[in-house]
């Protein structure tokens, strides 16, 4: 029989016990089911600049597998352009997809300890959510994650976090990261 000791993140278990009912009344769904919920998080790192170099994409790739606990997947350009250089076939960036309670555990760690360690950080922009209510954040340096070293950050390079949110629209989309506790800008007067 197996042993079922695992716990939850703490997110997910907040998502579950709290969250979920509380946005079912505020949001006036009917069922639970319609609930805005997290999907996957996917993170991107581009390397435009540095598709010849070895030692930056290999940078890239140890920083990408410390911060999300995966191996990060090289994604290739489809089509030549020539006025970028590119070629078919360049190595153009990483990416890793988060699902489950990696992503919840992720999720927690970005809103709570690496956004506050931003510099001059004023919340993140509410402008940033797509038409299906998906929403991107851009890093530009990717030092303000904890599990990395000094030695790791000293290539510096920027990445993109995408919360794919199951939800009715941005609005729904924008009542749940608020409630998981993503800290937007607030408007100025």
């Amino acid at each position: 029989m197996p042993n079922n000791t695992q716990t939850l993140p703490r997110l997910k278990q907040l998502y579950l016990e709290t969250i979920r009912s509380e946005l079912q009344g505020e949001l006036e769904l009917q069922s639970i089911m319609e609930v805005p919920r997290l999907q996957k998080i996917v993170v991107n790192i581009g390397l435009g600049r540095a598709k010849d170099d070895k030692k930056i994409i290999e940078v890239a790739k140890n920083t990408l597998r410390k911060i999300t606990g995966q191996q990060p997947i090289e994604t290739i350009a489809k089509q030549s352009i020539a006025s970028f250089k590119l070629r078919e076939g360049n190595k153009i960036g990483l990416k890793v997809t988060l699902r489950g309670d990696r992503m919840y555990e992720f999720a927690d760690r970005l809103i709570n300890i690496v956004l506050p360690r931003l510099r001059d950080f004023h919340g993140v922009s509410t402008k940033s959510f797509d038409k299906q209510g998906n929403y991107a954040i851009g890093l530009s340096e990717q030092s303000v994650f904890p599990e990395l070293t000094f030695e790791d950050s000293t290539t510096a390079h920027g990445l993109q976090v995408i919360m794919v949110i199951d939800s009715k629209s941005a609005d729904h989309s924008r009542a749940l990261l608020t409630k998981l506790g993503v800290p937007f800008e607030k408007p100025r007067s």
